[in-house]
């Protein structure tokens, strides 16, 4: 490719479609069932107008903010997501394209990378992890990634046990030898450039989870270690007060579309929410996020920073959702197809296509900062938000 600059999400979405092998691509498609939430989360969206001015617009407002605690160039940070397959630099190039663009990252426990490498090249790294397991061995991943650096704990709570996909989901191995190599190399050879980003590292895709063992036992792959999550009962929200008490730091709870739950979570010691569904991976026909939102935000109030994840394609997403009431945003899937597409380059390219968008739309708004948004910046259809619960 000439030129690996993209000007739009939607752009890097449509050349990790073609770069990508179909099997590859379809597992980083969201969405449960019918698909309902998916494409729900993005259409909200789209249903939200904005106000801008005319006359009087401004120079630019300066985007930097403070993310549970970590300082970061604007309201964004990297939500965690499972094993990168996408590129052979995985999670590290995440990590160094957020170092360089200033903005913290989450790191996921089913990741491809190990939590010390991806520390290193950005400090700025929460790690998250799923209530899998027994307790100790919790403990036991929570320890190792203290000692690594992580800067806070995320815990998702927002997957549930949906599995089957309308669309058919695609056949995922439980790791790569020569075997599964030549099974899937039909596909895969129609995507040479992928192939050989891979072939210049001269190995196979690792499909192994390195953050999710513990005592020394060896890596498991990823459907291991999703059958360890499945196999463990859900938490109650004592046990979240426990995992929160024995973090003892900055701690967010991810997966919470409710105002009611919004206010267990801060009891349960939650320092920061994600209203969120998993990108629409959870119960299908959930609200998107950005319905749900402002019932969060009035129900905890400032007990606790309040950010959302799901839908965000563009910079104006992420102003809609500081208007209504969000502190910053997680965005996912977006960076997946940035890093697809360019590695680190492609991240940070994402990055920069969202930093634009948010500077465009408060330029139009007249804003010279983000505390200045409001809803009465936003278009709102009257039925936009559920019953508040």
């Amino acid at each position: 490719m000439a030129n690996p600059w993209f000007e739009s999400v939607a752009v890097a979405r449509a050349r990790a479609k073609k770069r990508l092998p179909r099997s590859v691509y379809s597992a980083i498609v969201a969405g449960a069932e019918a698909g309902v939430s998916a494409s729900e989360n993005i259409s909200a969206f789209d249903q939200l107008g904005l106000r801008p001015i005319t006359a009087g617009q401004t120079t630019g407002a300066p985007l930097d903010t403070t993310i549970m605690g970590q300082a970061s160039s604007m309201p964004v940070m990297i939500s965690p997501t499972g094993v990168q397959a996408v590129h052979p630099d995985g999670e590290v190039a995440v990590a160094r394209a957020t170092a360089a663009r200033g903005v913290p990252m989450g790191l996921s426990s089913f990741g491809s990378k190990p939590i010390e490498d991806v520390v290193a090249a950005n400090p700025q790294t929460f790690f998250q992890i799923y209530w899998a397991d027994d307790r100790d061995s919790m403990s036991a991943r929570m320890e190792r990634a203290k000692a690594a650096g992580a800067v806070g704990l995320i815990v998702t709570l927002d997957w549930s046990f949906s599995h089957g996909r309308d669309w058919g989901s695609p056949s995922i191995p439980e790791k790569i030898d020569f075997k599964v190599a030549l099974e899937h190399a039909p596909d895969v050879l129609t995507r040479p450039r992928w192939l050989l980003s891979w072939a210049k590292q001269r190995r196979l895709p690792d499909l192994g989870v390195p953050n999710f063992p513990t005592g020394g036992a060896p890596v498991p792959g990823f459907f291991e270690a999703y059958g360890a999550w499945m196999g463990t009962p859900p938490p109650t929200w004592d046990d979240i007060a426990g995992l929160a008490s024995e973090w003892n730091g900055p701690f967010m709870v991810k997966g919470i579309g409710r105002g009611d739950e919004a206010k267990r979570a801060v009891d349960a010691g939650a320092t920061a929410i994600s209203v969120s569904n998993h990108g629409g991976n959870n119960i299908d026909s959930s609200p998107a996020p950005i319905r749900v939102l402002p019932e969060v935000v009035a129900a905890v109030g400032d007990q606790c920073q309040v950010m959302m994840d799901g839908g965000i394609r563009r910079g104006s997403d992420v102003v809609k959702a500081l208007a209504l009431g969000a502190e910053a945003v997680m965005l996912g899937r977006a960076y997946l197809w940035g890093l697809a597409v360019n590695g680190q380059g492609g991240v940070e390219n994402v990055l920069d296509v969202i930093r634009g968008g948010i500077d465009a739309t408060m330029r139009g708004l007249g804003k010279s900062s983000l505390d200045e948004l409001s809803p009465d910046d936003v278009v709102i259809p009257h039925d936009f938000f559920p019953p508040a619960t």
